[in-house]
């Protein structure tokens, strides 16, 4: 992972997300996938702070929300959220006293109610490999397989997410103070690490409950019925389609999209295409495209329907949004 050097690029990022279809532009430590599961207006929120070759990353939103996110190659993730937040992760429910530990290039599921927060500590495999090896403790250093749910104490875990949450709010009130001086982002990169080991150092691997497992199972359905609707756009994708890709009943797949995502497997993935049809519309240039190709290009025929069903999902028409320019669209 590149280092940071003095005005090379602002240290801190902040950024108000109040469209999920572009939570992925502005970033290059993760790449992420956003729907919004809810019709109220969206509002997120991420930071970012950049330390000498770490980071720490902040996640916020109103709204409940469907994410799929990877961090880049050759960065290792270490999340941890708030008492309050709700959802899950890969299926199992997010809990005060758990936090995640990801390997290098992972996808991790995230479905998130409102009020959620996230602290993810991202930094280079080898430089955490290096820092166990300083304190001779490299056959403690365990590298994560996929993604692993970790179990602590809750005020042991609170405690480094109450660190990288005060890193992130001094660095929105003063960002000066990590943009411009490489001593700071080295101090708090050191401080980071520090509290991150101390923490590890009293974690276990979580287990979960047999409970957790049914729910678990239930978004590995799901998962696998999007991933089938996503690489078959070119197809007019049928119920009897994703019950044979999650190898699951009618009965099961629908019991399972409502547990999941709070709605039918064809209301979600309606949802799912007028997303994507929304971030081609962003991404056109003007004369490039127009409303009915790209609806066609994700199976939208009937365009009065698609046009009433995009209003009620984004607050606006697709001619709306395809008239935007690109630096609208940021905003």
């Amino acid at each position: 992972m590149e280092r940071y050097p003095d005005l090379a690029r602002p240290a801190v990022t902040v950024v108000e997300i109040s469209d999920p279809t572009i939570a992925n532009q502005g970033i290059e430590l993760i790449n992420q996938d956003a729907v919004q599961l809810t019709s109220s207006p969206f509002r997120a929120k991420r930071v970012v702070v950049r330390l000498e070759g770490a980071a720490v990353v902040y996640h916020s939103t109103n709204q409940r929300i469907r994410t799929r996110t990877k961090t880049a190659q050759g960065l290792l993730a270490y999340v941890t959220f708030s008492p309050q937040a709700k959802g899950t992760v890969n299926g199992l429910p997010i809990r005060p006293e758990q936090m995640l530990a990801v390997e290098p290039g992972t996808e991790v599921g995230f479905v998130t109610d409102a009020g959620y927060e996230s602290i993810s500590l991202l930094l280079p495999l080898a430089d955490i490999r290096e820092h166990f090896l300083a304190r001779r403790r490299e056959g403690e250093f365990r590298m994560p397989s996929g993604v692993e749910t970790l179990q602590a104490g809750a005020g042991m875990v609170r405690r480094l997410f109450n660190w990288g949450r005060r890193l992130v709010h001094i660095a929105e009130l003063q960002p000066a103070v990590f943009n411009d001086r490489k001593q700071a982002r080295a101090a708090a990169q050191v401080e980071m690490v520090e509290t991150l080991l101390a923490t590890l150092s009293a974690t276990t691997h979580f287990e979960p409950p047999r409970a957790d497992q049914g729910h678990q199972s239930q978004t590995f359905i799901v998962r696998a019925a999007e991933d089938y609707a996503l690489s078959h756009t070119d197809d007019h994708v049928h119920v009897g389609d994703l019950c044979r890709a999650a190898a699951t009943s009618e009965r099961a797949l629908e019991y399972a999209f409502k547990q999941v995502m709070g709605m039918t497997p064809v209301a979600y993935l309606t949802r799912l295409r007028l997303h994507r049809v929304r971030r081609a519309l962003l991404a056109a240039t003007h004369g490039s495209a127009t409303v009915s190709a790209l609806a066609l290009d994700w199976g939208f025929w009937h365009f009065g329907d698609f046009s009433r069903a995009y209003r009620n999902c984004f607050g606006e028409l697709p001619s709306e949004t395809l008239r935007r320019t690109p630096a609208d669209a940021e905003c």
